[in-house]
């Protein structure tokens, strides 16, 4: 049968919003169940702290409980290939963080892609290192420690989480971009880094406001400076370290991510729910209770974000040849 043309029209244009008129039908009923966020650290972490308040707005929100995940291992690619390999519905998401960008050029071969594999979707929060010394060390400005440091290379001893942390990057930058020669001393994780430095095992340690500032009070660390571009509310009184080396910054960084494929009418719901919290003046003092402040993104601005911090830390890694354990 011959179709008249305009009712063919009318019928194409019907069928060609077909699609659209589903998504929209998708996200509306999102999400009929559960949401597992999958956070690939260990329980007490500050990814932990950044996503539990965070799903419980999300809960209460949207009608359905956020669950936690933790799925720790293989410094956070056992997590992040569990989210690669669900159902593309948002019912399984991922918090991102430094150490997915890091990861993509410290691992010679993982399973997946991050930046291909995975939606970003939003950010949640950036934070500072701060640089701190032992309080015996003879500096106390960080252009004193850059003079002491080139007058005694390969003497100052540098802690870290880990190879490969964000805490160790931070430093090899920092080596780079000044010409100071430390040693890196890798631990199993940050908590017993900061009990060496604590100790005056080791000199110099990068590590999250959060974790330190209660040792910075109390005077058993000195802080030399932080490491993002601005100064953070948490130390107002303490410089960056981009004040006295140009162009350095550093931080420690969180959003959400989703499998590939995830409808973008669900992306979309999800970012203005998290950008919505993020406004919220209470989530506003969770976050700086953290150290840092709030980082209200779209999916495009997210994705930059990472794709940025993958390229640049692509570079630190393969200047300063470091391998993973």
């Amino acid at each position: 049968m011959k179709l008249p043309r305009r009712q063919f029209l009318h019928l194409a244009a019907g069928a060609a919003a077909l699609p659209a008129v589903s998504g929209i039908a998708s996200a509306q009923a999102y999400p009929s169940r559960p949401v597992r966020w999958i956070v690939a650290t260990t329980p007490g972490s500050t990814a932990d702290a950044v996503a539990r308040p965070m799903g419980q707005w999300l809960s209460e929100r949207l009608g359905q409980p956020f669950i936690i995940e933790h799925r720790p291992g293989a410094g956070v690619n056992l997590g992040t290939e569990a989210v690669v390999r669900a159902p593309p519905d948002g019912c399984t998401l991922l918090l991102v963080n430094p150490a997915n960008a890091i990861n993509a050029t410290l691992y010679e071969k993982l399973n997946f892609n991050f930046i291909r594999d995975i939606a970003p979707v939003a950010g949640i929060i950036r934070a500072p290192f701060v640089m701190l010394v032992n309080p015996m060390f003879p500096a106390r400005t960080l252009p004193e420690f850059i003079v002491y440091a080139k007058a005694h290379p390969g003497t100052i001893n540098f802690a870290s989480g880990g190879i490969g942390f964000a805490t160790h990057v931070a430093g090899e930058l920092f080596k780079a971009m000044t010409g100071v020669n430390m040693v890196h001393v890798p631990h199993r994780n940050q908590a017993p880094a900061m009990t060496d430095l604590l100790g005056g095992q080791v000199q110099v340690m990068f590590d999250p406001v959060v974790s330190s500032i209660g040792h910075i009070q109390g005077g058993k660390l000195r802080p030399l400076a932080v490491t993002t571009s601005t100064r953070s509310d948490a130390l107002p009184d303490i410089p960056t370290v981009g004040e006295f080396v140009a162009g350095y910054e550093a931080s420690a960084w969180f959003g959400v991510g989703a499998p590939k494929s995830t409808p973008a009418e669900i992306v979309d719901k999800l970012n203005k729910e998290v950008n919505a919290a993020l406004d919220d003046p209470k989530m506003k003092a969770r976050l700086a209770d953290l150290g840092g402040v709030a980082l209200p993104q779209s999916p495009a601005e997210f994705g930059k974000l990472i794709a940025d911090e993958t390229e640049k830390w692509a570079k630190v890694i393969r200047a300063a040849n470091i391998k993973a354990e």
